[in-house]
C-alpha cells in the first residue's frame, strides 16, 4: 500500500471553502470554491483503500473512486482524469450536483467509522476542471465512421451520455430537442449556484466538435412523427425526461401567481443566460420584494427557495408536510438554504389558497407524524383546528414531476407505457415494444438523479450497439 494513502487518522476531513451566506445571496455564482492542488492531494490521501469500496458500490455509475483518489494523492492527475471519465460522461457535473451525502460519501467506510468522509465530489470536480484547463479533454476522433445512424430525442444527460458513447463506436448521431440549447434540466432547471452554465455549454460544444449533430426547437409530433424519425435512422432513443408538474388539488388552485417550479426556475435561468423573458421582466415570475411560498421538500424546492432569495424576495417560506429528518432532498442543500435565511415551516401542509384574482395567502394545516407508510417514512397526519395563514404574493409548486403523454405527443399511439405514464422497456435490452426504438432516463424510471440518467444513457448505448450489430449480421446472412 502506498504511503501516500490511509492518512485519515492523521488528517481531518476538509471541504473546499464555502462562500459566506451573506456574500453568496447576492449573486448566482457557485457556492463552493475549488480545491487547490495541495488540498486535493491531501484529502485524497485520506482514502482507506478498503477491500470492498462501498463508495463505488453506491455510485450508480460504479465509478472507480478509490483508484482515482490514489492517483490524485500521487499527483497523477491526467491518469486520474482518464480513469474518472472512463465511467462517467460528465464528471464535472456529477462532482457539483450529485447528492454525495446519500451516495458515495454517505457510504464511505471512514465516514462510518467516525473519521469523516473523503470529500469525493470535490476531488472529482477538481480533477475534471484541471483536465479542461490543461487541455486533456478532447473531441472524439474517428478513424472510420459507420453508415448506421441513431436519432436521440432529448438533449438531457441521458441523451447526451448515450450520444457520446455511440459516437465513440463510430455511429452517426443526431439529437433532437424541443429547447433552443442542449442540456435539458442541466441548463433550464438547475440554478447557476449549483451548476454554472458554462460547465454544460463546454461539454455540449465538445460533443458538437465530435461530430454529433443537434437539431434544436424540434418537437416530435409537430416537426416529425416518431415513425418519420424511425425512417431516417437505424435506431431511436427516447430520452425526454419528465416535465409535467404534479399539482395540488385544493381550493383556490386556479388563482393567479401560482406556478410550477420549472416555470420559475426556467425564467431565472434564461435571464442568467441573457435571454429576454417577458414574464420575468414584467415582474410575474420575479420574486423581488415579494412574499414567496414554496411547497415541497425535495431538491427542486431547495432550488426554488434559494433562487427566490437571490432575486431579493421580501420573505421566502418553504412548506413541508414532514420534518427535516424526513425530507427527500439532499441534506447539504437543506443546510445551505437554512444558512441563506429560508424560513422552513416543518410539519405544515397547504389547506387552501386564499385570494380574489391573485393568490394573497396560503392557509396551512399543522401536521404530526404517525405510522410509517409504504416508503418507510412516518405518514403526516393533520392536527385538528391547527390552521393558520401565510402571506403569499407568489406560490411555487415543487411537488415532483410526471411524464407527459409521450405516445400522443409523438403521434405514436402504439408505444407502450406503464400505468404511471413512463415508457415500458425490456429491462434487458432497453427496447420498447416498437422495434429499433429504445428509451432511457427519467422517461423510463420516473424523476430521478442526473447520475442515474447518465448511467441509463450509457447502458442504452451498449444495447443499441448490440441491436445494430445484430441487424448487420441479419442482412449479411440474408444476402
Amino acid at each position: 500500500m502506498s504511503e501516500k494513502m490511509l492518512k485519515f487518522v492523521k488528517i481531518g476531513q476538509q471541504s473546499p471553502p464555502k462562500r459566506s451566506a451573506d456574500n453568496r445571496k447576492n449573486d448566482f455564482k457557485e457556492v463552493y470554491d475549488e480545491f487547490i492542488s495541495n488540498k486535493a492531494k491531501e484529502q485524497s490521501s485520506r482514502c482507506s483503500q478498503c477491500g470492498v469500496p462501498f463508495c463505488q458500490v453506491h455510485c450508480p455509475l460504479q465509478n472507480n473512486i478509490p483508484d482515482w483518489l490514489k492517483l490524485t494523492a500521487e499527483g497523477r492527475l491526467e491518469d486520474a482524469y482518464e480513469l474518472s471519465q472512463s465511467t462517467n460522461n460528465m464528471p464535472e457535473v456529477c462532482g457539483r450536483i450529485c447528492p454525495q451525502d446519500r451516495l458515495c460519501e454517505g457510504n464511505c467506510v471512514i465516514e462510518q467509522s467516525g473519521h469523516g468522509t473523503v470529500t469525493i465530489g470535490s476531488v472529482e470536480k477538481y480533477i475534471t476542471e484541471t483536465a479542461w484547463e490543461k487541455g486533456w479533454v478532447k473531441p472524439i476522433k474517428l478513424k472510420k465512421e459507420k453508415n448506421q445512424s441513431i436519432g436521440i430525442i432529448g438533449a438531457g444527460p441521458a441523451g447526451l451520455a448515450c450520444a457520446e458513447q455511440l459516437r465513440k463506436s463510430g455511429f452517426k448521431i443526431t439529437i433532437y430537442d424541443r429547447y433552443d440549447r442542449p442540456g435539458g434540466l442541466l441548463i433550464y432547471g438547475i440554478p447557476n449556484f449549483k451548476l454554472e452554465k458554462f460547465v454544460v455549454e463546454r461539454r455540449t460544444k465538445l460533443l458538437k466538435d465530435s461530430g454529433i449533430k443537434f437539431k434544436h426547437n424540434f418537437e416530435v409530433g409537430r416537426d416529425a412523427t416518431l415513425e418519420e424519425l424511425k425512417s431516417k435512422h437505424d435506431a431511436i432513443l427516447i430520452a425526454t425526461g419528465v416535465y409535467k408538474a404534479r399539482d395540488v388539488d385544493i381550493e383556490g388552485k386556479n388563482l393567479k401567481n401560482i406556478f410550477p417550479a420549472m416555470d420559475f426556475l426556467t425564467a431565472s435561468n434564461r435571464k442568467g443566460l441573457g435571454d429576454k423573458v417577458k414574464l420575468f421582466d414584467d415582474g410575474t415570475l420575479n420574486a423581488e420584494n415579494k412574499n414567496i411560498v414554496v411547497i415541497g421538500g425535495g431538491d427542486t424546492a431547495m432550488d426554488c427557495v434559494r433562487t427566490a432569495v437571490r432575486q431579493k424576495a421580501k420573505s421566502v417560506k418553504c412548506l413541508y408536510r414532514r420534518d427535516r429528518e424526513n425530507m427527500p432532498g439532499s441534506a447539504r442543500e437543506v443546510s445551505n438554504a437554512i444558512e441563506e435565511g429560508i424560513d422552513f415551516l416543518w410539519l405544515s401542509n397547504p389547506n387552501r389558497f386564499i385570494g380574489k384574482d391573485n393568490v394573497e395567502a396560503v392557509e396551512v394545516t399543522k401536521m404530526e407524524l404517525g405510522e410509517a407508510d409504504s416508503s418507510g417514512r412516518r405518514k403526516p397526519v393533520p392536527i385538528k383546528n391547527s390552521e393558520y395563514k401565510v402571506d403569499a404574493d407568489i406560490v411555487i409548486k415543487a411537488l415532483g414531476f410526471d411524464p407527459e403523454d409521450v405516445p400522443k405527443l409523438f403521434g405514436s399511439e402504439d408505444l407502450s407505457v406503464s400505468k404511471w405514464g413512463t415508457i415500458k422497456i425490456d429491462l434487458k435490452t432497453m427496447q420498447t415494444n416498437l422495434p429499433g426504438v429504445f428509451a432511457a432516463g427519467d422517461i423510463v424510471r420516473g424523476a430521478s438523479l442526473v447520475v442515474w440518467a447518465i448511467r441509463d444513457g450509457r447502458d442504452a448505448a451498449t444495447e443499441i450497439e448490440k441491436y445494430l450489430n445484430s441487424q448487420v449480421i441479419k442482412k449479411t446472412e440474408a444476402a
